[in-house]
């Protein structure tokens, strides 16, 4: 039997361009790069993120485009502080907004979770299986668990084939997590490690979903999960 032929290499090179844009859009959004600080040089990337230079390139043009960083020639390239940037994340974040940007993700993520049920990769399943297993070990400090509770959220735009869903998360940072982002007067007397754990369940019956490739089941479990953060906003 014949091989397949490999992947055309201008569709592959558009692939690992767009996930390390995601990867380094992350770190931005999470503070792991401050605004002002200079990102890694293009060697030091390359090597990180096993990538060839041409990929890192294409990359780094993605954010400067995004407006996330600009380059600064035989300088470096540095990150742009929040009201320099063209997206659309929020700079202050209320009871009020996050209720807003819920009901906006149950829209968008019951169908990210419905598509992924549909087109993940087993890869992908690892991943999401991982960020739980992190998000599980690390509901001792709930801050902790904030990357990945975002990264399983994530991981299920990417899983959609559709880079835009994956925009959305990105841009939306962790204005995604509410619980991080309430102010205890707002919250009222909830605990945060038990709005996490409860969080954590509800993100299982997503994934199991997901493994199954179930897209209704998928799709009604991210509903559930969004459903339930809204609640957990009461007082």
């Amino acid at each position: 039997m014949q091989d397949k032929p490999d992947k055309p290499a201008g569709k592959r090179l558009a692939g690992l361009s767009h996930n390390l844009v995601a990867v380094l859009t992350e770190h931005i959004l999470l503070g792991k790069t401050l605004p002002g600080e200079k990102m890694p040089s293009e060697s030091m990337i390359v090597r990180e993120h096993g990538v060839s230079r041409t990929v890192v390139r294409e990359a780094i043009s993605k954010l400067q485009a995004s407006g996330l960083v600009e380059t600064r020639h035989g300088i470096g390239t540095f990150v742009l502080e929040q009201n320099q940037q063209s997206g659309f994340r929020l700079s202050s974040v209320t009871a009020l907004s996050i209720r807003g940007i819920l009901e906006l993700r149950m829209g968008l993520e019951t169908q990210a979770a419905a598509l992924a049920a549909r087109r993940r990769s087993e890869t992908q399943l690892g991943l999401m299986r991982l960020a739980l297993d992190d998000y599980e070990r690390s509901l001792a400090n709930s801050e902790a668990s904030v990357e990945a509770d975002i990264r399983f959220h994530r991981l299920i735009a990417e899983a959609t084939g559709n880079p835009y869903f994956t925009d959305v998360i990105l841009h939306l940072g962790q204005s995604v997590i509410p619980r991080v982002r309430i102010q205890p007067d707002e919250r009222g007397s909830s605990d945060l490690a038990l709005l996490g754990r409860a969080a954590n369940r509800e993100h299982e019956a997503i994934l199991k979903a997901i493994r199954r490739q179930d897209p209704d089941a998928a799709r009604a479990a991210m509903l559930l999960h969004l459903s339930n953060s809204l609640e957990r906003l009461a007082p």
